[in-house]
């Protein structure tokens, strides 16, 4: 496809609704009590977003030298190397038995320019991409859906387990009649694959500098290849245990791929449950993360990238603004969720939260 069939961006796409804001309003009073009851639990604060770590890496993404001028925007404007810190995980903070959407985090050091917030005194990108291609159609589902997961707080591990059973069959079926369910039914119905074989997507759009668009990070070293659709959920620690044992002995790489906006209506902005289709809006390759042998987990490794470390969409450049209602909402939540935490756990860890400004930052 040519430039000229990308929508260019401009603020109009947004659309924001009257009701959108009251939404974000619930969502927020509602984190805050279930971080509230977490920490009366477990006497310790806790992400209210991927809060179980699976894995802790350094690594490096490699931006191509060859990309057509519609790709070379904001962070990808030029070929280069940035040191990038991934933090694995997993949806749900239970059993790794029950099976749940897989993360992959990923803060890009030494990243320069106007961010979309302006200056916070970082010099980092956060992009988090999630196994899932779509998510929440926006603010107000996600809102009916965020009070579902603060009443099921109470259910123990075991009552997921039918629950999940039924959800992986209606999967199945609308993956083989293309009847469609609700996003919540496909992340309870999650396969429980191993972490490392997954594609991983932004789920909602960003900006992509003069265009828009949404991310995907797919494996292509045949280490982790061979490891797509493997089950990996037999014990209650089964996917950080998969990814210690995989780096002690192996590299990984993977491709990070754009899909560019071409309308708003069969690649919509305000509507993140909405597959882009491949045929209208065809992955394009922006370069390559690498993640050598080393230790996944470790911990000082572990209390810097879940207790000191944060990971925000919106801790980015302004070229890369997310877009669309699910991505504003992220945008109150994460801030609330992450200084809820700091708050609950500044007489706990000894280390200040803050960004990094280098690799070394990162404990081995």
């Amino acid at each position: 496809m040519s430039a000229g069939q990308y929508l260019r961006y401009d603020p109009s796409v947004e659309q924001v609704r009257p009701e959108e804001a009251e939404a974000v309003e619930a969502i927020v009073a509602s984190i805050s009590r279930t971080s509230a009851r977490s920490f009366a639990k477990d006497g310790h604060g806790t992400r209210q977003q991927h809060a179980k770590g699976a894995g802790y890496l350094r690594g490096e993404l490699i931006v191509y030298d060859d990309l057509p001028d519609h790709l070379r925007q904001g962070l990808f404007k030029q070929a280069g190397h940035f040191p990038i810190i991934v933090r694995l995980s997993t949806a749900f903070n239970r059993s790794d038995r029950v099976r749940s959407p897989r993360g992959f985090a990923i803060k890009i050091l030494g990243v320069t320019g106007p961010k979309a917030l302006g200056d916070d005194g970082s010099t980092n990108q956060d992009l988090l991409l999630v196994n899932h291609p779509s998510y929440f159609a926006d603010a107000m589902s996600y809102m009916h859906a965020q009070h579902k997961v603060e009443s099921s707080l109470i259910l123990p591990d075991l009552a997921y387990g039918p629950i999940g059973f039924v959800a992986r069959v209606l999967v199945a079926a609308s993956d083989r009649t293309g009847i469609p369910i609700p996003i919540v039914l496909k992340a309870l119905g999650d396969a429980g694959s191993n972490i490392l074989g997954e594609t991983f997507h932004t789920e909602g759009a960003l900006r992509f500098g003069d265009y828009i668009a949404r991310l995907r990070l797919v494996p292509i070293s045949a280490s982790v290849r061979r490891l797509t659709g493997q089950p990996c959920h037999d014990a209650d620690h089964a996917v950080l245990d998969n990814v210690v044992a995989f780096f002690r002995d192996n590299a990984a790489e993977y491709e990070l791929f754009a899909q560019l906006c071409t309308d708003l209506e069969r690649t919509p902005i305000e509507d993140a449950s909405i597959d882009w289709p491949e045929d209208v809006a065809p992955p394009q390759a922006l370069g390559k993360i690498t993640l050598p042998r080393q230790t996944a987990d470790s911990p000082a490794r572990r209390v810097y990238s879940d207790e000191v470390l944060s990971f925000d969409p919106w801790r980015c450049l302004a070229a890369h603004q997310p877009l669309g209602s699910i991505m504003r909402l992220r945008r109150d939540a994460y801030r609330a969720s992450r200084t809820l935490r700091q708050q609950q756990n500044q007489y706990i860890i000894k280390q200040q939260p803050g960004e990094p400004r280098q690799i070394a930052d990162l404990p081995d």
